[in-house]
């Protein structure tokens, strides 16, 4: 059994092999020979069972197993190796194809371009032998002719051929210019259709040099503001790039040159040149009509590129055509178009209603006068129509502005701007230097603005730069000066206008009167930002903008605003104190007995105070915050005094003056608190809040005084009275009764220190009459 083993395995592999032979040893080579020959292993089994021993059986088929495993494991790696290698290899065939089908593709598509343009330039090369071979041709008929007619003819010894000759030869040379007269319409007419297309191609080109110049003066910006500032390395380079305009407008002269030689020869070159003048003249007064089938802003840029084309044409063949034009011509032709451009200009620039429309053909005027420039025409006519246009533009633009801000003015709930976001923080504060720290806040973010205050100072930089495009490459070198002049109008004329319309009447409550008061401190600071804006497009140094007077007038008009929004903030405290100050025609001025506490509409005052006094805190600098404190404290002594002057109070008693007092104490206390809470003690001010009620307690000093005639002491008076106004003294202790009027009051017997006091006021009010 071992052999045949041993030979039925001779197909399998050699490690498999040794495997095998390595099992048969015993029993389990036995069983497992059998299994690889494919024998019935039912005897056996039942035999296992019969005997009682399955486990032995089902132990060797175990063992069997076990062995078949590791066979096929070794079996697998052996192979395994190698597969991953062929799948390696076959990978990299696939991308060595790819590669190589790129490469091919590749060389063949440059392979196309490359012949595509040498079968472009055979053709050119067999059209211009073929044009070489008819010139030639031409010539020599010409110079047969003219040998003919000059040489041959008078030689002629028959005179009937001589006849025929001479009466043949007119004939032959009319032909001949009828013939080359016909290629030169046709050129002329193909001339005409192509003239918009070089006109827009040379435009093209001094947009495209004009935008490089635009990214130079950028870096240059950049470099000058990175070694202001001390950031970053300046590197300068040279960028020089030259352009063979004349290579770059391919169209062909062929016909001209062939037309202008052949009537030289004919000895008729005037004729052709007049002709030539004529018909070109005529197409150009065709070329200098305006289509009023389609708005100006729609047909002006066709309109100017087919006059461009025209006369880079005319350029080309006066420098090139042996002098078929003379300068004079072309300067002649050049003032005709030049007449009517501007005519067009100022007709389409006066009916013109919109900013934007101005500023599109101006860009594309300047454009034009850049291209013809450089062919040598003379283009200060039309850039002197877009500088007699500049005012026109920007009170377009400044009226447009003016609906703007005004919109968002009247959209803005002037309250203090929450920033949830860092993009939004950059957006808003960063890029118009409204921070107040360098460092990056805690967000939400609580700004000292409203969100009208970015969104104009957006609208201020898009002025200034709509104003720079519209006066750059004008007939101004350094116009800086004047986009400074109109930012003065917008920021003046516009923003301070609107900002004081909305103060006037915005009918505004207390916090926005502040936030609008904190808006224009933050613009006016902001001024500065726009001249160095202005001045960086303008391509200004800096050192010129931060010399000393050289800011924007509007700075000085914003302050003076911000002093009109305290005014109508204090204004509008000033009407609502009013209203809780009128509560005052409650107290009972005659009463009996003195209050303990203050009166009832004190109480109300403080609330509103506390509340002022908060909002301004939050919204309003320490500076401000002080000045809405001291007014509304002044006005509300006034107002105390002013209670006591009123014509509808006939009488007071002393009682009434204690609860006066009461109520001063109640508004001092508040005032101190206030005044050292809000840290306006560091301000070092000479007056206080309680300074501010200093002339409603001075009354009421005076009024409980037990010698009230010392008034009229002048040290006295000067140093515990000296708020107090003769005349108001006056009318009020007219007012003063020291007790109420009764039914024989006289008769009463009074108490002594009263008596005196009484005695004292009336001392002073008979010396108050007489030095009145």
């Amino acid at each position: 059994m071992f052999a045949a083993d041993s030979g039925m395995m001779l197909h399998a592999p050699s490690r498999r092999r040794t495997v095998v032979e390595h099992a048969d040893g015993g029993v389990d080579g036995v069983l497992a020979t059998s299994i690889g020959n494919g024998e019935d292993l039912g005897p056996a089994v039942r035999h296992s069972f019969e005997s009682g021993k399955p486990e032995a059986l089902l132990h060797q088929l175990r063992n069997i197993v076990r062995k078949k495993e590791v066979e096929i494991e070794e079996l697998c790696k052996l192979h395994y190796e190698d597969f991953i290698v062929a799948v390696d290899e076959l990978r990299g065939v696939l991308v060595d194809a790819d590669e190589l089908k790129s490469m091919l593709s590749s060389e063949n598509l440059r392979l196309q371009e490359v012949a595509s343009a040498l079968l472009l330039r055979l053709e050119e090369l067999l059209e211009l032998y073929l044009i070489k071979k008819n010139v030639t041709e031409a010539l020599q008929t010409l110079k047969t002719l003219d040998m003919i007619e000059r040489n041959y003819i008078q030689n002629t010894p028959l005179k009937p051929l001589r006849k025929v000759i001479e009466k043949q030869i007119p004939a032959l040379k009319l032909h001949i210019e009828k013939k080359v007269c016909s290629e030169f319409n046709d050129w002329l007419v193909h001339i005409r259709s192509a003239a918009k297309e070089i006109g827009q191609l040379a435009i093209g080109q001094a947009s495209s040099a004009r935008q490089k110049e635009e990214e130079k003066r950028a870096r240059r910006r950049e470099a000058e503001e990175q070694s202001r500032t001390g950031v970053g390395d300046v590197a300068c380079a040279l960028d020089i790039e030259q352009i063979d305009e004349d290579s770059m407008l391919e169209f062909d002269l062929t016909p001209v040159y062939r037309a202008h030689h052949i009537h030289t020869c004919l000895g008729i070159e005037e004729k052709f040149r007049d002709y030539y003048y004529k018909n070109r003249l005529m197409q150009l007064n065709l070329d200098l009509q305006i289509s009023s089938a389609q708005p100006f802003l729609e047909s002006h840029q066709p309109f100017f590129a087919q006059i461009a084309g025209f006369f880079i044409v005319e350029d080309r063949v006066r420098r090139t055509a042996g002098g078929l034009l003379s300068d004079s011509q072309v300067e002649a032709i050049w003032e005709t178009a030049t007449a009517k451009m501007t005519s067009v200009l100022e007709d389409q620039f006066s009916r013109t209603d919109t900013a934007s429309h101005l500023l599109l053909i101006k860009d594309f005027v300047t454009l034009l006068g850049a291209t013809l420039t450089r062919h040598g025409y003379r283009v200060a006519p039309l850039l002197e129509v877009l500088d007699s246009s500049r005012d026109k533009y920007h009170e377009l633009l400044l009226s447009e502005c003016w609906k703007q801000i005004s919109d968002i003015l009247a959209s803005d709930s002037f309250e203090q701007m929450v920033i949830k976001k860092e993009f939004e923080y950059n957006m808003n504060v960063l890029s118009f230097q409204l921070q107040s720290s360098d460092i990056m806040p805690a967000f939400p973010y609580i700004a000292p603005f409203s969100s009208s205050v970015p969104d104009v100072c957006r609208i201020v930089r898009s002025f200034i730069e709509d104003s720079v495009n519209y006066l750059s490459y004008g007939g101004h070198i350094n116009f800086y000066e004047v986009v400074k002049k109109y930012l003065d109008k917008l920021v003046i004329g516009v923003l301070n206008e609107a900002l004081l319309n909305m103060i006037h009447t915005g009918n505004l409550g207390v916090s926005q009167a502040m936030q609008i008061a904190a808006n224009i401190a933050v613009l006016e600071g902001s001024c500065d930002l726009f001249l160095w804006q202005a001045a960086q497009l303008c391509s200004v140094p800096l050192r010129l903008v931060e010399r000393p007077h050289a800011g924007l007038t509007a700075k000085a008009v914003l302050k003076a605003s911000q002093n009109a929004a305290y005014n109508a903030l204090v204004n509008v405290i000033d009407s609502k104190l009013d209203e809780y100050l009128a509560l005052m025609n409650g107290i009972n001025w005659t009463a009996d007995e003195a209050p303990e506490n203050a009166n009832d509409y004190i109480h109300e005052v403080v609330v509103y105070l506390d509340f002022l006094i908060s909002t301004a805190q939050q919204i309003l600098p320490a500076e401000a915050l002080y000045k809405i404190g001291v007014g509304a404290l002044s006005h509300i002594s006034h107002s105390i005094v002013a209670a006591f002057l009123t014509e509808s109070l006939k009488r007071f008693t002393l009682n009434a003056v204690i609860g006066i007092g009461n109520d001063l104490k109640t508004l001092e206390a508040f005032a101190d608190e206030r005044f050292q809470s809000t840290g306006l003690r560091e301000l070092k001010k000479d007056r206080s809040f309680r300074d501010c009620l200093v002339e409603a307690r001075q009354l009421v000093n005076l009024l409980v005084s037990n010698q009230p005639e010392n008034f009229m002491n002048p040290v006295i008076r000067e140093k515990n009275y000296g708020a107090l106004d003769y005349k108001k003294v006056a009318s009020i202790c007219e007012k003063f009764k020291d007790a109420p009027d009764r039914l024989f009051g006289s008769l009463s017997s009074r108490n002594t220190k009263q008596d005196a006091r009484k005695k004292s006021m009336d001392m002073l009010k008979r010396r108050l009459k007489d030095f009145s």
